[in-house]
């Protein structure tokens, strides 16, 4: 697996229309092909654990019969997949002082599943959320009035408005998008902007929470042309990362950590 080396031009899909948002009509229920799918997942930073050759740290997971799977763990958070490595270190230190962690695009992990899914006893690509967000997804569905369940995948988190309850956006280069945020705090703040903005429908704010891996498959396959307006925002520490990982006037990347 390579590491993802240009990331500079993506931070152009976040820039400071964040700091304003509009409403429009539902997403209302094209597929995107393959191409359109992966680009849209290109500007989201994830992080996996290779050994020295760039092959994926893996697990043999059991499945139904008896057969197992193996598994490839994609951390949403960079700490998370330090804190991981480091785990390994005390617990398994020959294992653990051979590997690292690497910077990839989810757009790059999404092709790669996909090219597994025609190979036999192909990798499987786990997703690992923050816990932090997975908390907060919980309480999102408790506050809609949802069973105390535990959330399982990677949350996203959206908000919807007035009486038809459309969801909020931005607008950016002529177009309005719909941002998905990787964290509820940045979400929140959009939300309080909109409350300024338009103070008559702040009682009809209602903030939703939905599996990353769930909008990943809508986007393969429903058929809505709306679906193009969706923006996966990263979260704060990932657009810090994209901030360092960004080419300097010499040409040079800036120093992205532990690779």
């Amino acid at each position: 697996m390579k590491s993802l080396v240009r990331w500079g031009a993506t931070l152009g899909l976040i820039g400071s229309t964040l700091f304003s948002s509009f409403f429009i009509e539902n997403l209302q229920a094209l597929a995107l092909t393959d191409e359109q799918v992966r680009q849209k997942l290109q500007a989201v930073p994830v992080f996996t654990v290779t050994d020295q050759n760039g092959s994926p740290l893996v697990a043999s997971v059991p499945q139904q019969g008896n057969e197992a799977v193996a598994v490839a763990g994609v951390f949403i958070s960079q700490k998370d997949a330090e804190a991981f490595v480091e785990r390994l270190k005390t617990e398994k230190p020959d294992l653990g002082n051979s590997v690292q962690v690497v910077p990839v695009s989810l757009g790059e992990v999404y092709q790669l599943d996909k090219d597994n899914q025609s190979q036999p006893n192909g990798l499987d690509f786990q997703y690992v959320p923050t816990q932090q967000q997975v908390q907060s997804a919980e309480a999102v569905l408790t506050e809609n009035g949802k069973p105390q369940q535990q959330f399982r995948g990677v949350p996203l988190f959206v908000a919807k408005a007035g009486q038809e309850s459309g969801y909020l956006t931005i607008q950016q280069d002529g177009k309005q998008l719909i941002p998905f945020f990787f964290e509820k705090e940045q979400l929140q703040n959009m939300v309080n902007r909109f409350k300024e903005q338009q103070p008559e429908l702040a009682a009809s704010i209602k903030v939703e929470v939905v599996p990353l891996e769930g909008v990943i498959r809508t986007l393969q396959t429903s058929d809505n042309q709306q679906l193009g307006n969706i923006l996966l925002v990263p979260s704060r520490e990932s657009l810090e990362f994209l901030q360092q990982s960004r080419p300097d006037a010499s040409g040079q990347s800036a120093p992205q950590g532990q690779q």
